[in-house]
């Protein structure tokens, strides 16, 4: 049977730097997966039509409806339940009603009562990352960094890393959140990375554990009694619990005994591979997605909201339209040129794609209208696509703010004043049955939060469509160049049909008189 395509998809709201920490998981799915022969890709926040989503990070936010065209398989990385990560009760639901993969069986029966149906993907060594950054690692012996800590931190944490420093060492920690490739430069450069428990649940950090073990770099982790690690970690790890910190740290760590133990762990975690599970999660999420097909939505997608923008703006369930192919929108799109409508258009992300009039509850558009060249032209497409009622939502940068022109691809500034042409003034725009009122608007500072007139660095608007008065169209009737009156349909018979007739004398006479004498 064909392989079919296997999306990544982590979920990332605009600007929040942890969705990062969702990588290394995903990058080790992409690797299982393709050693088993699916071709793989990995997006942000982007569903992809008619593939296997293996989605990351849905306790961030999810749009729950997605799941109608798209087969999506949820990835559990939280430690959920008593004394573990306070997600949404919308993201338990979205876990007991689908298709999920999870890291450790004690999280399973929070979200289903039939655990069985959910399969476990061990955590354990990632061969790609042993020769990530071609350098041959650095003797243990020989490493600057004797211990480096990182992740986030809470009080629990914070008292363990003082009584760790009190026995003489020096726990190095990252100023700012760094992940990826950065992070791991200095991972390497560590002797050992500190694993200790964030949630009262202390279930073992197998994606931390497993990537720093991965890259060639020991593990001294925390254990109490909820730690329960999987076997194959019990000799993997230097633990320490809250007996024998003290001593662990003032005479055992960074021994030569311990250095030659750490080698031996580092060879043995090097030999564990996890092709037979991932085998087992292909083959249930190929299941899964047979058994949705059917189920799916497979006509054309009607969307009712519709965000003009892509990249970091790109909002998950909404239709994503963009003129630049690299901001990755659903649709390719330049609103500001005509476009016939009803249109169906072709969106990798969304499959067909119809628009249509009045088809649209909101549109939203974050700093965009600044940079449109024909921005009537967009203001007159949007007014088409919207719905009697339905609202455009708008940010842009205040004239009068440094905001206005930071940017260099900035076209105009804008004002209260900019919107006349869209509420008052619309027959200038060729504009006759409906027309934009501004049904809210706020001014914000820099920090995007609402503030008054003198400290506007933003614009924030909604403008609703709305019809126009018999009295707004009597005007428009006597401000545009043609009357706009309807094509009159003239019906004829065959007893009115005119037949010609000799000119009337009066005819022929002004005839005769307009001819000049030969």
């Amino acid at each position: 049977m064909e392989l079919p395509h296997i999306n990544l998809c982590i979920m990332q709201p605009t600007g929040y730097l942890h969705s990062l920490g969702l990588l290394d998981p995903a990058r080790y799915f992409r690797h299982h997966l393709r050693q088993l022969g699916a071709q793989v890709t990995l997006s942000k926040n982007r569903l992809q039509h008619g593939a296997i989503n293996f989605v990351f990070g849905a306790h961030l936010g999810f749009d729950a409806s997605q799941r109608q065209r798209h087969t999506c398989v949820f990835v559990n990385l939280e430690q959920l339940g008593a004394g573990g990560a306070a997600v949404p009760e919308s993201y338990l639901k979205l876990l007991g009603t689908s298709a999920v993969i999870d890291y450790h069986p004690a999280n399973v029966p929070v979200y289903t009562q039939y655990p069985e149906d959910v399969p476990l993907a061990p955590f354990v060594h990632a061969p790609y990352l042993a020769t990530e950054g071609g350098q041959p690692p650095i003797p243990l012996a020989q490493r600057p960094i004797d211990l480096l800590f990182f992740g986030s931190m809470n009080e629990r944490r914070r008292k363990l890393i003082a009584r760790i420093e009190q026995q003489g060492l020096s726990v190095s920690q990252f100023d700012h959140p760094v992940y990826c490739s950065e992070r791991d430069h200095y991972i390497r450069q560590a002797k050992a990375v500190l694993n200790c428990h964030f949630y009262e649940s202390s279930r073992f950090e197998q994606v931390r554990v497993s990537h720093c073990l991965s890259l060639g770099t020991p593990v001294v982790s925390e254990r109490n009694a909820h730690t329960d690690p999987p076997p194959h970690y019990e000799d993997a790890v230097s633990w320490f619990d809250d007996d024998t910190l003290e001593s662990f740290f003032a005479t055992t760590f960074g021994s030569s005994d311990w250095l030659e133990q750490s080698r031996q762990q580092l060879a043995r975690f090097g030999t564990l591979d996890a092709t037979a599970a991932f085998a087992d999660i292909l083959e249930f999420a190929q299941g899964y997605h047979l058994g949705h097909t059917p189920h799916r939505h497979t006509g054309p997608w009607q969307p009712t909201r519709m965000n003009l923008g892509s990249g970091k703006d790109y909002k998950p369930g909404w239709l994503n339209v963009d003129i630049l192919a690299r901001a990755e929108p659903d649709l390719v799109l330049d609103l500001s040129q005509p476009l016939a409508l009803p249109a169906a258009l072709p969106s990798r992300t969304c499959g067909t794609v119809q628009l249509a009039r009045d088809q649209f509850d909101t549109l939203h558009a974050n700093n965009v209208l600044e940079h449109v060249p024909d921005l009537p032209g967009l203001m007159t497409q949007c007014l088409a696509l919207l719905k009697e009622g339905g609202v455009f939502e708008v940010e842009v940068p205040y004239e009068k703010a440094l905001t206005a022109w930071q940017d260099p691809t900035h076209l105009r500034a804008m004002n209260e004043n900019s919107w006349l042409y869209y509420t008052q003034w619309f027959w200038y725009l060729g504009w006759f049955e409906h027309r934009f009122e501004i049904d809210t608007s706020c001014y914000l500072d820099a920090q995007l939060q609402p503030c008054a007139h003198e400290r506007a660095a933003f614009m924030r608007l909604s403008l609703k469509k709305i019809p126009t008065t018999p009295h707004e169209r009597t005007v428009a009737r006597t401000m545009q160049a043609n009357w706009i009156v309807p094509d009159d349909e003239v019906v004829r018979t065959p007893a009115h049909t005119p037949t010609p007739s000799a000119p009337a004398q009066w005819l022929e006479a002004e005839m005769a008189a307009a001819t000049p004498a030969a």
